[in-house]
């Protein structure tokens, strides 16, 4: 007769994230162009037709074009920063726990969905251009998600007692 017990042995697999696999992935390399390219169209624009654009603008607008393109710069900045730190990890310039030392730290935090005042009265381009970015920080906040969820079930693989939890897991499943 056949004994049904519990698995002495589990398989030993290394652990690769998503986070790991995405980063030296093409779907990544795309993003970082995407993102990179979104920061230079971004520059161009406030360098140039932006600057020319908010001269025109009458209040509210021209307070709404001075808030937007603060908001606008500071979130590109930080995507920009994810962008290069992630690449950095994925050509094993730095580690990913030195990524997450202060020093190498991005923070992503949601962004207000409030428009200001005057935002309608604003160039197209720029509004665009914000639209843009705003989308860009959404993917990127989801993938960040990702990357942490996976970074926690790591942790909790490395865990001494890892192994015994998933014995237990695989022997009594959730009904």
């Amino acid at each position: 007769m056949k004994s049904f017990g519990v698995v002495n042995e589990l398989p030993k697999a290394a652990l690769l994230s998503f986070g790991d696999r995405f980063t030296t992935s093409p779907q990544f390399a795309k993003l970082y162009r995407e993102g990179m390219d979104l920061v230079e169209r971004t520059a161009e624009y406030l360098d140039g037709q932006g600057r020319a654009e908010s001269k025109t603008l009458t209040p509210p607008a021209s307070f709404a074009y001075s808030s937007e393109s603060i908001r606008l710069t500071t979130r590109l900045t930080q995507l920009a920063s994810w962008l290069l730190v992630r690449r950095a990890i994925a050509a094993g310039e730095i580690t990913a726990a030195e990524a997450h030392n202060h020093r190498h730290r991005v923070t992503l935090s949601p962004q207000s969905t409030t428009l200001p005042e005057g935002f309608d009265a604003l160039p197209k381009t720029f509004r665009f251009l914000i639209a843009e970015s705003q989308r860009l920080h959404d993917r990127i906040m989801r993938l960040e998600r990702i990357f942490s969820d996976g970074a926690v079930a790591a942790n909790e693989m490395a865990s001494p007692i890892g192994p015994q939890i998933e014995r237990i897991r695989l022997a009594f499943p959730a009904a």
